[in-house]
């Protein structure tokens, strides 16, 4: 079966039911390892390199895993991610130490890698280019959706059963994710062996458009964390409470959620180059205008502005990418994308965390603002740059 006709009989619900289910699973063991190792009497520095050990895989790993799905299809890959995370909780259960959770947080890597390169993949081509700013849209609210749903699960079932016999629960994420492929995964689209030799990431890197999309990629993705990572840093500086911080971080989720509804529309009216400029202006002012406030309320605008614009980041960064690369290679380039993005989600704030200590967290978020405005003269269309 080639991936064309199987794809064209692909249901969308059946990706976004994996999204729902794969996604929620990642969101949810990185909070509940992280709690597990907080049992454990771990301290902040080891609850970071914990979930540093997320990221090995998805660095090393994605360009490839995206190469070889183009090849061979994404049902087998995606049944080794759901095996993966369910073994990676299953070893916490049963070994209760340091060591454990390491390997399963590497262990859930592979599964994070094998979801974040295959559906969004999978989303791209099952739909026709007039659909695709839509369904890449609605991909994005499932995991916008899994961000919010797997920690809240994470902490209830730590809260009700305590965070070994929580492990059980949470596996049964990773257990739906198998019966759906076991049982609707020849509804997935196949590869194409006859694609040819690979383009290598050094040729895929010399499309200017496809480098050009892949910084913005990556700028959305490091302003993202960034932001995630400096909000509670300030907030506790200013003297906020945790549920305030909390309110504030919301507020950039909520708002997130709420621009991918009319995002399609966005994009019909102005384009999506011009779309993720102005998102990446917002952004910018979200960050200039931090340092500048203490009120909670104040902020809690801000931040909602915020994410206004980063929401619109994610999914038209993915739709350029797919839609720019190679014929047969979508999965090859996606892949690329996730290993940048998840260097930097290495390296940013370990670097901007030296930044921050040697001139000041405020230029932690002018410097970030200065970035986001780059990013937004990067995303003009090509006749107004």
């Amino acid at each position: 079966m080639n991936a064309t006709s199987s794809a064209s009989r692909t249901p969308l619900h059946l990706i976004y039911a994996l999204m729902l289910f794969g996604f929620a699973s990642i969101s949810s063991t990185r909070i509940l390892l992280s709690l597990n190792a907080l049992h454990l009497g771990a301290s902040a520095s080891t609850v970071g390199t914990l979930v540093a050990c997320l990221y090995i895989f998805p660095v090393l790993t994605s360009w490839y895993v995206g190469r070889h799905s183009d090849r061979v299809g994404a049902r087998w890959p995606l049944m080794i991610g759901a095996a993966t995370g369910a073994c990676a909780l299953l070893i916490p259960f049963f070994f209760r130490n340091f060591s454990a959770l390491y390997v399963s947080a590497t262990l859930m890597g592979i599964a994070f890698t094998l979801y974040n390169v295959l559906l969004p993949n999978i989303v791209g081509l099952i739909s026709a280019p007039s659909e695709r700013a839509r369904n890449f849209s609605n991909a994005s609210l499932v995991g916008a959706l899994t961000l919010f749903a797997g920690p809240l699960l994470a902490g209830i079932a730590v809260d009700a059963a305590g965070p070994a016999v929580a492990c059980l629960v949470l596996l049964m994420l990773s257990c739906a994710v198998a019966v759906l492929l076991i049982v609707w995964g020849r509804l997935l689209p196949g590869g194409t062996p006859a694609v040819g030799p690979s383009a290598g990431i050094r040729k895929t890197l010399a499309d200017p458009h496809i480098r050009r999309a892949l910084i913005t990629s990556s700028l959305v993705q490091v302003g993202q964390d960034l932001y995630q990572f400096y909000i509670p840093v300030y907030g506790h500086g200013i003297k906020l409470s945790a549920s305030a911080i909390g309110g504030v971080l919301s507020a950039m989720a909520s708002a997130s959620f709420v621009v991918r509804f009319v995002l399609p529309r966005l994009i019909a009216r102005y384009g999506d180059q011009r779309v993720l400029a102005y998102s990446f202006y917002l952004t910018a002012a979200g960050f200039c205008l931090i340092p500048l406030f203490e009120n909670v309320f104040a902020l809690v605008v801000i931040s909602f502005v915020f994410g206004l614009g980063m929401g619109c980041g994610q999914p038209i960064t993915t739709m350029l990418i797919f839609s720019r690369s190679a014929e047969g290679r979508s999965g090859e380039t996606l892949g690329v994308r996730q290993t940048f993005n998840n260097l930097l989600r290495v390296l940013g704030p370990s670097v901007f965390g030296v930044v921050a200590s040697t001139f000041g967290l405020a230029f932690v978020f002018w410097l970030s603002a200065a970035m986001m405005g780059g990013g937004a003269l990067a995303s003009r269309p090509q006749a107004e740059r």
